[in-house]
């Protein structure tokens, strides 16, 4: 599997088919990979789906349980996959980054002895995983992705890292909390982010403060008490990106771990 001058996948014996979707807009520089479920019935369903015009919806790719993938804009137009969105301190991530929607049901509700899906589907235990959303207080069923899915998942994911020079991969619930959930519980994002930028190593994770003075807190909000102020230029380790905070540990010195403002922060460039 490669990626084209036209910013499409090519095969090499791979099961991809490329489409093209009315839905899409002017060219983009991508910089994030946003991480969606489709919650539709199959991969073949949500391809189609985003390829009729009166969906006004699309994503670079879906994904279907099988590791079969779609390609549907190209890697450098802009899909309409994240709508109402921010990370970082900017909105609108349709103008800047790249959408994977992943064939799976989502949230499901137990009828019986079986899991069903919004849309009438049904699924037994072995697929479904019990978590609680960081967003929500208690613990739902969730569809499982499988193993040739989320294998498939990293190994395109890494292609668009390499290709594309990408900062980081974020879910659509990171982007537009509140308003969507998906990828879900289902998926470790985390440990995904981790594997995907080699998190193992810290220096690939580095950060910088971006501006002369910079407080960190006990929790990401004003509200938290200061720990410490950090001067500029001090390096830290991203643990976790939400729209408005970081959750950093300190590379040098205390190693302490606390919260900053996202937009007061920079990656060091690889």
């Amino acid at each position: 599997m490669r990626i084209n001058d036209a910013d499409l996948l090519e095969p090499d014996g791979a099961d991809i088919e490329i489409g093209d979707s009315p839905n899409q807009g002017g060219p983009i520089v991508p910089e994030y990979l946003v991480i969606h479920y489709t919650a539709g019935r199959s991969g073949a369903s949500s391809a189609r789906h985003f390829l009729d015009a009166d969906a006004k919806a699309s994503a670079h790719i879906v994904l279907d349980r099988s590791g079969k993938i779609w390609q549907l804009v190209p890697f450098k137009r802009k899909a309409w996959h994240a709508g109402i969105s921010a990370w970082a301190g900017r909105h609108g991530l349709n103008g800047f980054s790249i959408g994977i929607e992943i064939d799976n049901a989502g949230k499901l509700t137990k009828v019986g002895s079986k899991y069903q899906a919004w849309f009438g589907g049904s699924y037994v235990e072995d697929e479904v995983i019990h978590a609680r959303h960081k967003s929500e207080q208690t613990e739902t069923a969730w569809h499982a992705y499988t193993e040739p899915q989320l294998t498939r998942l990293m190994e395109l994911s890494k292609l668009l890292v390499s290709r594309y020079r990408l900062k980081d991969v974020v879910g659509h619930d990171d982007i537009a909390p509140g308003r969507k959930v998906d990828p879900g519980p289902a998926f470790a994002m985390n440990s995904f982010r981790s594997a995907l930028f080699g998190r193992g190593n810290v220096s690939s994770a580095d950060y910088v403060v971006g501006v002369p003075a910079l407080n960190m807190r006990s929790g990401p909000g004003t509200e938290f008490p200061v720990m410490t102020t950090l001067a500029a230029q001090t390096r830290l380790c991203l643990l976790e990106m939400r729209s408005l905070w970081a959750k950093v540990v300190l590379l040098e010195g205390s190693q302490a771990e606390g919260w900053v403002r996202n937009s007061f922060v920079t990656p060091v460039a690889a």
